[in-house]
């Protein structure tokens, strides 16, 4: 039984593991749309407030919302794009009134979905967790070089830091034992930290600047408006995270060493849209199941869903109070990648795993499993080949855990009905010569 401040740490542990993914997304989009600085201070508060509460729906696991998996959720990238799209050419206020619709869509259209899930077998499931470990990687390496776009990018020192956070994690997942053991990727994110505030790469003027406190208000940025196109593009977005989140789902009934059941995952995506819908109310955004706190699950070998509770009550507290919020910020990108590395290297292996359990000489399973990785990592490493499809199109193919999961799921379908026919063929010969 972990006390309450084992617990407490090792949800810190979480949090600091997802922080720059949920950080990046209003930074962007409110970057892009030219906000001021109180308002993309409001936009980081409300997203991590409604962060925590969206985690805390989701683990929950009441009778028709949340999976009871020990999930953290955070904002989509894949919506990104299309809100800057719809805000630049109408307003935010559009953007959020297609934000709340789509988040109804999804808590409607879970039981639906529900049911697809017989096309997600254990070739299928085996391919879709090593690709989302898989198409992570590059996000790891951009931060170990420092940050796409940062003025030091590839600095010999980005690298030692990197390198050290890495050796420390590993030093102390290997040879300590216990709590301090399931901590390992926290000690590693602390001494990263030290050692590159030693090399002046730490500055915490953005912790000064910051308000101790601000609440989350329902249409900050006015009341919704709906426009249909709008609607259609943010339910579009919407349907993608669905494919993202049952993967992640099935990744970390891997690491829980569970069979995650089609209930769960119905009730793991009501949760999904219940957050939308909250994300559209307070301005904040989107919300799938993340990726990146997985590895940490596989690497810690902790699955007690108190420690996700704890995380996300932590990102509650870090929405209402800014200043904390802000002296999380100041892990270098360097120090990240270095930890990310290994978690998101843990995901990769877990799939592999799964696909170890199938016999890939047989029925088409080498084909499903080599095709659908090679698609899945090929868009994530390269997104911009697909930069002349249609929107709707490029919103599918440019994120590889969906590319990749489309692939494996219709090459499952195609071989599937393949081996029937076969099958079907050789009975009605051995009747006929009979």
């Amino acid at each position: 039984m972990l006390s309450k401040q084992k617990v407490f740490a090792l949800g810190l542990q979480h949090v600091l593991a997802m922080y720059a993914g949920a950080v990046i997304v209003p930074l962007i989009v409110g970057g892009q749309l030219g906000l001021s600085t109180t308002q993309m201070a409001y936009l980081i508060a409300a997203d991590l407030f409604t962060c925590g509460l969206a985690t805390l729906l989701q683990v929950m696991g009441t009778k028709y919302f949340g999976s009871g998996l020990p999930v953290i959720l955070g904002c989509t990238f894949t919506a990104v794009g299309p809100i800057i799209a719809i805000a630049s050419t109408s307003n935010l206020a559009t953007a959020y009134g297609a934000i709340i619709l789509s988040g109804v869509f999804v808590v409607l259209a879970a039981p639906l979905y529900g049911k697809l899930l017989k096309f997600f077998p254990t070739i299928v499931t085996g391919s879709v967790v090593t690709i989302i470990g898989l198409s992570l990687i590059p996000v790891a390496m951009n931060n170990v070089a420092g940050g796409q776009g940062s003025s030091d990018f590839g600095q010999p020192r980005n690298l030692l830091l990197a390198l050290i956070t890495l050796l420390v994690i590993l030093a102390v997942n290997r040879l300590a034992t216990g709590f301090l053991r399931s901590v390992s990727v926290l000690v590693g994110l602390v001494v990263g930290t030290a050692i590159a505030y030693g090399m002046g790469m730490v500055h915490f003027s953005s912790v000064g600047e910051a308000s101790w406190l601000s609440i989350a208000q329902p249409f900050y940025f006015g009341k919704p408006q709906f426009n249909l196109t709008a609607v259609f593009t943010m339910i579009i977005v919407n349907i993608v995270s669905m494919v993202e989140s049952t993967g992640v789902y099935f990744a970390v009934g891997r690491a829980t060493e569970q069979k995650v059941e089609q209930k769960q995952i119905v009730n793991g995506l009501r949760s999904e849209g219940l957050a939308i819908i909250l994300g559209g109310i307070f301005n904040a955004f989107p919300y799938t199941a993340f990726s990146q706190n997985v590895g940490l699950i596989s690497l810690t070998r902790v699955k007690t869903r108190n420690v996700i509770f704890a995380a996300g009550g932590i990102m509650v507290v870090l929405g209402l109070l800014p200043k904390l919020a802000a002296l999380t910020t100041v892990v270098p990108n360097a120090v990240l990648g270095g930890a990310m590395i290994i978690m998101f290297g843990s995901v990769a292996a877990s799939g592999m795993a799964i696909l170890s359990e199938v016999d890939l000489r047989k029925d088409g399973n080498l084909l499903i499993a080599a095709c659908s990785i090679a698609v899945g990592l090929g868009s994530a490493t390269l997104p911009s080949m697909f930069d002349q499809l249609p929107e709707f199109a490029r919103m599918l193919m440019q994120n590889g855990i969906v590319s990749g999961s489309i692939t494996a799921i219709i090459l499952n379908i195609c071989l599937s009905r393949t081996r029937e026919d076969e099958v079907t063929s050789g009975v009605a010969k051995e009747a006929q010569s009979a």
